[in-house]
């Protein structure tokens, strides 16, 4: 068959070598038509959206604000309700500052800078061109976005991305001002301070445990501290059981450490200090929920599984002269997760 010249591509034709032509497949559709918003054509209703930024803005600010005021202003009495109320204020001032300034920033694009698609041919990558380039647009985002002939929108989003920062500021600031790590290695615990229920503060007698149940204890005196009651309990608190004597494995210079098949392990994780509150009488686990990290009891709380990676501490205990569940000194070593200076 011979050529046909009266033949047309469907594409666009581009002269690529001497007597070659490359016909493209795809033909460029170009960009839909601008569908102006109504802001866009509205002055009220662009003033409106003004205002709506701006709020958002304001709302920001009084979120930190809120953050500062149960920082400083909320009086912790020791008491859970007012720890609770403090966590609560926290939390709502931090979501508070960081929605309004997103918000406000992605209602101020989505209604007032202006939407229109473009393109852009590539070009070579030259120094002082892209340096113009680039101060152009900065220049045109400057201008798009309304920020010199919107100062009402502008001093807002200043002051909310202004104080959004100090929460974080302060909180980091006071990490400085822990107490000595030393503290972690003591506890109220010693010798003959008798283990009471938490939270009623009874005393436990041994024949109060029968074999698979399990308390939760504090020392006693805990209740009637004034002071530092929230971080002594915090160290302090133990899970008490009994098992049969015969399944308990203790080591050599813990043979005493426990009463008649009754222990005493400290209830705060080794991972990151969660509290351990299930205990499995069957298997003899005690599990904590935040990471699932799992001890066996009979062979004195070892790790079984999880990310934990030391035994509970256990607390040495006997009876006095009454029958009471008495601790024969402090833990062998600090509670909790590890830190530095643990050793």
């Amino acid at each position: 068959m011979g050529d046909r010249s009266d033949d047309k591509p469907t594409g666009s034709e581009v002269e690529a070598k001497a007597g070659q032509t490359v016909v493209e497949k795809f033909e460029d559709p170009g960009l839909p038509p601008h569908r102006p918003r109504l802001a866009d054509t509205n002055p009220r209703a662009a003033k409106r959206a003004e205002r709506q930024v701006v709020v958002l803005f304001l709302i920001s600010v009084l979120g930190t604000l809120l953050f500062f005021f149960a920082y400083f202003g909320v009086h912790l009495d020791q008491s859970i309700g007012a720890l609770r109320l403090q966590n609560m204020l926290l939390g709502l001032g931090t979501a508070f500052a960081m929605l309004g300034i997103g918000t406000g920033i992605v209602h101020w694009a989505k209604s007032l800078m202006p939407d229109h698609e473009v393109t852009e041919e590539r070009h070579e990558l030259r120094t002082e061109a892209d340096r113009r380039d680039a101060m152009e647009i900065v220049d045109t985002i400057a201008e798009e976005s309304g920020i010199k002939r919107r100062p009402l929108i502008r001093n807002t989003l200043i002051g909310a991305i202004a104080l959004a920062p100090l929460p974080a500021i302060v909180m980091f600031r006071d990490l400085d001002l822990t107490p000595d790590v030393n503290d972690l290695r003591h506890t109220m615990w010693k010798e003959g301070t008798r283990l009471v229920k938490d939270p009623t503060g009874t005393p436990i007698k041994a024949s109060d445990v029968t074999i698979g149940s399990a308390f939760h204890v504090i020392p006693d005196g805990l209740n009637e501290l004034e002071e530092g009651k929230l971080n002594e309990k915090a160290k302090a608190v133990v899970l008490l059981m009994r098992l049969n004597p015969d399944e308990l494995h203790p080591s050599a210079g813990r043979e005493n450490w426990g009463y008649n098949g009754i222990v005493a392990y400290s209830k705060i994780c080794t991972h990151v200090g969660c509290p351990v509150a299930l205990y499995e009488q069957q298997t003899h686990h005690l599990l904590c929920p935040c990471h699932q990290s799992t001890f066996d009891l009979t062979q004195e709380c070892k790790v079984i599984f999880g990310p934990a990676n030391r035994p509970l501490p256990q607390l040495p205990i006997t009876i006095d002269s009454e029958g009471y569940l008495v601790a024969q000194s402090d833990f062998h070593e600090p509670v909790g997760p590890s830190y530095w200076e643990r050793g």
